[in-house]
């Protein structure tokens, strides 16, 4: 949680009136770029309510550490499934989110599937692909809204939109200061991943001066108890053994785009004695290097895509305020799925939830194993915690 969030959160309130009430959907313990979350669940969305928001809810595990495309469709079906969302505000580079529907509208149709056929027939990458034909079909000005990685993901969350014929409107916010991934520069807004850069240097300090007030002290909780910073490398040789002891048919499950890139990923796991060398050796320039992350947790994690669930099954509050206790109840009213407040009741729900929850669990677990301090990992934690109520 940093200064470009609570921005978000701000400038949310000042499009929709100071009683517009902030609900807002986080990853769990791990993130769509394939990593562990530097702070766990818990301690990052209580650091959100303190900062602005109302409620915090989780995005299940299976579209936290998915593609973009499904990252966003799993955002905006548990919007819409709350019942009570009015509109669905994020950050962009051009903040236009007319010409963000637009291009959105234009990857939904058929005229962009034929042509995506056409282009990756010829080796080309799907994000250079995917570029060529908006280009063909937009023109070049809007096609180059795809070459920031906020609008990418602001595309994908128009897209779901439209495509679910949802009422809720996309409401979009300039993105102020670094870039997505960029390093610190005076006088800008940080990105998340300097901050993190800075907290895998050691520079601990100048990490916390660049958080947001309430995230540096959920942060300073956290290291105390021995459960921060966390960091891949921390399960670094549990993650080597899961993959060298997974068979050409495991890697095979990981493949969705059955293109190959299972079997470079298992020639590359023979050998390599890191898990940046494993991706290394398996990256070619057709592959993001996000997507190979993000198959590589995937087996950490014994997770495949085919159980990914098509819909998401409930809604999982994370940390609430008054209001947003307030807003719970009336959810309970108007949303479409269960609303899982009491791990337990998971139980009573149907088999599809129950598996889901038992990945979670499973995977809150291995997230633990990556403590600073392993006499913190205690498991069985998704069972026994509640909402953050601040």
């Amino acid at each position: 949680m940093h200064s470009g969030h609570i921005h978000l959160i701000e400038e949310t309130r000042r499009l929709l009136g100071p009683d517009t009430a902030v609900v807002c959907v986080m990853s769990g313990d791990f993130v769509q770029r394939g990593d562990f979350a530097v702070v766990g669940r818990r301690a990052r969305a209580k650091a959100a309510v303190m900062s602005g928001a109302d409620l915090v809810l989780e995005l299940p595990l299976p579209w936290a550490v998915s593609s973009a495309e499904r990252f966003a469709d799993g955002g905006v079906q548990m919007l819409a499934a709350a019942g009570l969302v009015t509109h669905l505000a994020f950050g962009s580079e051009c903040g236009d989110a007319a010409a963000l529907t637009e291009v959105a509208a234009c990857l939904d149709s058929e005229l962009y599937q034929a042509g995506l056929r056409r282009f990756l027939g010829e080796g080309m990458s799907f994000a250079a692909c995917r570029q060529a034909v908006v280009g063909s079909i937009l023109g070049a000005e809007k096609a180059a809204l795809l070459e920031t990685p906020n609008n990418i993901l602001a595309v994908e969350y128009c897209k779901s939109l439209l495509h679910r014929g949802s009422s809720i409107q996309p409401l979009t916010v300039p993105r102020r200061g670094a870039a997505h991934d960029g390093a610190v520069q005076a006088g800008e807004n940080p990105s998340a991943s300097a901050i993190r850069d800075l907290l895998r240097r050691g520079e601990r300090e100048a990490a916390l001066a660049l958080m947001a007030p309430a995230m540096g002290e959920a942060y300073r909780e956290e290291e105390a108890a021995g459960r921060a910073p966390v960091f891949l490398e921390n399960c670094e040789r549990a993650m080597l053994a899961r993959l060298r002891t997974m068979t050409e048919q495991d890697f095979a499950a990981l493949d969705e785009g059955r293109e190959g890139l299972c079997n470079r990923l298992y020639r590359a796991s023979r050998t390599a004695a890191s898990v940046a060398e494993v991706l290394e050796a398996a990256k070619t320039k057709r592959y993001a290097y996000a997507r190979l992350r993000r198959m590589a947790l995937w087996a950490y994690l014994g997770l495949t895509p085919v159980d990914f669930p098509a819909e998401v099954p409930y809604l999982r509050p994370l940390a609430a305020n008054a209001a947003g206790r307030a807003l719970l109840a009336r959810m309970r009213k108007t949303a479409s799925v269960p609303i899982l407040t009491k791990p337990a009741d998971v139980r009573r729900l149907g088999e599809e939830a129950r598996t889901l929850f038992a990945l979670e669990a499973r995977a809150a677990d291995l997230y633990a194993l990556a403590y600073p301090d392993l006499a913190a990992a205690v498991g069985g934690s998704a069972w026994k915690e509640g909402p953050v109520i601040v």
